[in-house]
């Protein structure tokens, strides 16, 4: 056995002869001196593993208004492009460049089947365009901050132009003008996700009974202006949105 790795030693003293650390000079108990120096530590062989240095935590760069550390909101280009769309055809029927029946569902369409699509931006009173257009504005808002902007495109105009089109489809003189059944959809697809969770006794971050109050005014429309609004494109808008919101549930949020 190598020196080193010796537990102790004997004192020289013949009358000692105390077992003794082998890394001390004299002797503790009697005095004696053992060696001139105390022996070096054998230094460990093998190699020593490298530990692996943790890499900094960083952020990506910022973008235009965005805050160090904080993700910034999508914006809602789509809902501002509806609105906006909406309010210059408005300003273009008023000055009478074109006419409303040219773009409206107002009468059998025959095959003028685009104007359930066109027919979503056009109205006749400007009370019924205010409150449909901040429905619109509120929850398609909210839901392209959860789902992106596509889905707020494809939903407001499959709700919009389906419900018009189930309009045309069971009276034989549809009148439906405005998007009054996109913003139902717009507006039964957000709060698909906070009805799910009621129904699982789970919490949620909306407000369910303001969302009623909402869902409840754009319903009545048709009543305050059936020479506008459909109670059919109402009521396929608001199916349609149930349908999209079910879909959109399994989807992962954008939501912050």
């Amino acid at each position: 056995m190598s020196r080193g790795a010796e537990l102790f030693v004997v004192c020289k003293n013949p009358e000692c002869r105390s077992e003794v650390s082998p890394y001390v000079t004299e002797c503790p108990y009697c005095g004696t001196r053992l060696r001139k120096r105390a022996p070096k530590l054998e230094r460990r062989t093998g190699t020593r593993r490298a530990r692996r240095r943790m890499p900094a935590p960083g952020l990506s760069r910022l973008r235009s208004g965005e805050i160090p550390g904080i993700r910034g909101e999508p914006r809602p280009y789509v809902t501002a492009a509806i609105v906006a769309a909406s309010c210059v055809m408005w300003v273009i029927l008023q000055g009478g460049v074109l006419a409303r029946s040219d773009l409206a569902v107002d009468g059998p369409v025959g095959k003028d089947w685009w104007r359930v699509f066109s027919t979503q931006f056009i109205y006749g009173s400007g009370l019924y365009m205010f409150g449909v257009l901040l429905a619109v504005a509120v929850f398609g808002w909210l839901l392209e901050r959860r789902h992106g902007s596509l889905a707020v495109l494809l939903l407001f105009l499959a709700a919009g132009a389906g419900g018009a089109a189930l309009d045309v489809a069971v009276r034989s003189d549809p009148v439906a003008y405005g998007a009054n059944g996109a913003a139902l959809g717009l507006l039964c697809a957000w709060a698909v996700p906070d009805l799910i969770a009621r129904l699982r006794h789970e919490d949620y971050d909306g407000d369910l009974l303001a969302v009623a109050v909402a869902a409840v005014a754009l319903a009545l429309i048709p009543l305050a202006r059936p020479d506008e609004a459909s109670p059919l494109a109402a009521a396929g808008g608001i199916v349609i949105g149930l349908a999209a919101g079910l879909g959109l549930a399994r989807l992962p949020s954008r939501a912050l």
